[in-house]
């Protein structure tokens, strides 16, 4: 059985949107209600420390979905920065995942873990847990193709970072989906130098993962190199 669990909250509150967005990557003013998101909380040097499901009731209401060993830290971090805003965080309790496309979305409908884990690996989604937390840039890992990041937003943590790094560099890394032989790799492995594991899960034919690679560094390890979504395929780089 997965080890793998995810906690829910409730954000409820007259400043709610107004701190998620100074906060979260993804611009919480213009997300479309009763969609579910994954963002991220940065660090200051513009590497994920939390990583979110976001789905916006209203702008005085959001529901926020963790993995469970982010859940103690995540509540910690909103009373911390969130003290003097007008809300309230709630945990609600345990919830589990169900693919959409490149998405997903939870409920209280018990589900295979160990089946989304799979489904969300081999659909490019990437996702952060504690052991994984401050390695990776939003856009190494494509969250701006799945809607989790606004470059034009304003003001967030680790924003001077993630803008720069898209406006005026790109990555020399990113997410690639690879099938590997052998026993599948703990997360967070450094495969090579230049290659480490995001997200991995054994199958038939040995494991399948997700990792941060330079695409120099993939070619010369025995990994085959599977294809992502089409949305997921493309450059990490902004459009020229």
């Amino acid at each position: 059985m997965s080890s793998l669990a995810f906690s829910s909250f409730s954000l409820i509150g007259v400043d709610a949107q107004k701190f998620l967005q100074g906060q979260l990557t993804l611009n919480t003013e213009a997300t479309a209600e009763n969609v579910t998101r994954y963002t991220a909380i940065c660090n200051l040097k513009g590497r994920i420390l939390f990583g979110l499901w976001l789905k916006k009731i209203t702008a005085e209401h959001f529901e926020i979905v963790t993995t469970q060993d982010q859940a103690e830290a995540f509540a910690q971090h909103v009373k911390k920065y969130g003290a003097f805003s007008k809300m309230k965080l709630e945990a609600t309790g345990s919830v589990y995942p169900q693919i959409d496309g490149i998405q997903t979305e939870f409920s209280n409908n018990e589900t295979d873990i160990d089946a989304w884990q799979a489904q969300a690996i081999s659909s490019g989604q990437a996702w952060i847990s504690s052991q994984t937390a401050e390695l990776f840039q939003p856009q190494e890992l494509r969250l701006h193709q799945r809607d989790g990041v606004h470059f034009d937003k304003g003001c967030y943590l680790g924003q001077e970072i993630v803008a720069r790094l898209w406006f005026k560099a790109q990555p020399k890394s990113w997410l690639h989906l690879v099938q590997g032989q052998g026993d599948a790799p703990a997360v967070a492995t450094q495969l090579s130098r230049n290659v480490q594991v995001v997200n991995s899960i054994a199958n038939a034919d040995g494991y399948q993962a997700l990792v941060i690679a330079k695409p120099d560094a993939l070619a010369e390890l025995s990994l085959e190199n599977i294809e992502l979504p089409e949305a997921l395929n493309g450059s990490v780089a902004r459009p020229q």
